[in-house]
């Protein structure tokens, strides 16, 4: 009796191996195993799961959520939780318990966290880590997708788009600086800031989370002297609660359907709450949970004028900082070595040592002038750059197999989380993962949403492969579905 011949495993290739392709990966591995489907995630990191975010080595870069709200697994928002309290990291990071009992562990040891979910799939052979960058994406006639590399092709039958997020991008009015000494441009590159005196004065142009971020690194690293962060409206990450409430109100049951609909509902929750005694955060974490029913409620002209008008609010009381790092700025801003303010940038010059930037405040005509001995760029991830920015993004939009989204914050998805070509059709075997699916999704930045999201790109992903086990076509020849505007 001859035997039959071995059926061929499906072939997946991630793009990215930071927490949004670990995340999908691993999920694909626990649903098919190795005996179903091969994983590639090319990643030039030495690591799977820490990525942009989870990667830094700072002792002051802290999660900006509490450990019992971060999880690889949806379902299961203790499983961080559990795993960290085994660890030993708590006992060797003290600083990390706050006075509520909250925890927020260092970046690096949540990279790790993901890196030890990984590791049995990697060793079992279900996944494979291709520690190189991708450089081109091809669509195949019948034979899938080839995926270019700087450690050679990868083949697949499906791919995932799982990129990072790309650099800040330099302001115009920064650009005679870009190649001084003391202008960081990427604020996350290691000991970027190791090179900043302890006297020096520091302009750091971006108030968020990244900036936040450079203040409590460089007063770990000694630093005292002058810190000024300058933004266009001078709004800090504001900071968790000392105490933690559920997630107060109800946004989704009737969602508006306009972007000043959606202000008027959060402004009288706020105030319902403000009446129960219940803190603002509580609001803002509904509004994450249902996040993706109020954007999906908008439409299209509605949603541009939300990223437009009111994304920069939304941002500062969404993206809270750590506590620990609040305190920081806290302390700096009572001994008057930091300051926070709204401005636009105007002009900057190198003169000698010292690097000059002119700016206008919010409301005033002078134009001021300062200088500096050091200038961090933390105006957050150039989205709209992030197709011509990434070479693999790139040669996908140059073949029109995929395009920027209409609100220039990533790339145009599907609601089956495939990718939309320049013909209006989702390109079969090409996923979007993680942020750069929001213009679709809505709220993909947050760890618990992107979490959310990995799993349901594995789910349509499974699905399609459950479809090609009965006879159905998986690779790029799988039929397009028409995606209305």
């Amino acid at each position: 009796m001859n035997a039959l011949p071995p059926v061929r495993r499906s072939r997946v290739a991630i793009i990215g191996g930071g927490f949004s392709g670990a995340a999908v990966a691993w999920h694909l591995a626990r649903a098919h195993g190795p005996e179903r489907l091969s994983i590639s995630v090319i990643e030039p990191r030495s690591a799977l799961g820490g990525g942009l975010a989870y990667s830094s080595e700072e002792p002051s870069h802290r999660v900006n959520v509490p450990a019992v709200r971060m999880s690889m697994v949806p379902e299961d928002q203790q499983h961080f939780a559990r795993w960290l309290a085994g660890s030993g990291e708590i006992e060797r990071d003290p600083d990390a318990l706050w006075k509520n009992g909250d925890v927020f562990p260092r970046r690096r040891v949540f990279g790790r966290y993901v890196a030890e979910q990984l590791a049995p799939w990697l060793d079992s052979g279900a996944i494979r880590h291709v520690e190189a960058q991708a450089t081109r994406v091809v669509r195949a006639n019948s034979a899938g997708w080839t995926v270019q590399t700087l450690a050679g092709p990868v083949a697949a039958d499906i791919v995932v788009l799982a990129a990072t997020h790309p650099l800040p991008a330099i302001p115009a009015a920064l650009a005679l600086l870009a190649e001084a000494p003391g202008f960081i441009a990427d604020p996350y590159a290691p000991s970027a800031l190791a090179g900043i005196g302890p006297e020096a004065s520091v302009l750091i142009v971006g108030s968020g989370l990244t900036s936040a971020d450079m203040a409590a690194e460089l007063d770990r690293r000694g630093h005292r002297g002058r810190i000024l962060a300058l933004s266009r409206r001078g709004l800090r990450s504001r900071a968790h609660p000392d105490i933690r409430h559920e997630p107060f109100g109800d946004f989704a049951s009737v969602p508006a359907t306009s972007a000043l609909g959606l202000l008027k509902n959060i402004r009288a929750t706020l105030a319902a709450a403000r009446a129960a005694n219940v803190n603002w955060q509580s609001v803002f974490d509904q509004l994450r949970m249902q996040g993706p029913v109020l954007w999906s409620a908008l439409a299209p002209p509605e949603r541009a004028r939300l990223v437009r008008e009111l994304r920069v609010f939304w941002d500062v009381h969404r993206f809270r900082i750590a506590p620990q790092v609040a305190s920081v700025l806290d302390r700096r801003q009572t001994a008057g070595t930091f300051d926070t303010i709204a401005a636009r940038l105007v002009a900057s010059n190198v003169e000698g040592d010292s690097l000059a930037v002119s700016f206008q405040r919010r409301g005033q005509t002078r134009i001021e002038t300062a200088s500096f001995d050091a200038v961090i760029n933390t105006t957050g991830p150039a989205h709209g750059q992030a197709l011509q920015s990434n070479p693999a993004l790139r040669s996908l939009t140059e073949a029109s197999l995929i395009r920027a989204d209409a609100y220039g914050l990533g790339i145009e998805t599907g609601l089956d989380s495939r990718a939309v070509g320049g013909d209006d059709k989702a390109v079969a075997g090409l996923f979007v993962a993680g942020p750069l699916a929001r213009g679709t999704f809505g709220e993909l930045m947050g760890l618990p949403e992107v979490a959310r999201y990995a799993q349901r790109v594995s789910a349509e992903i499974a699905g399609l492969l459950d479809t090609s086990s009965s006879g159905g076509a998986v690779g790029p020849n799988a039929g397009g579905v028409a995606v209305a505007g």
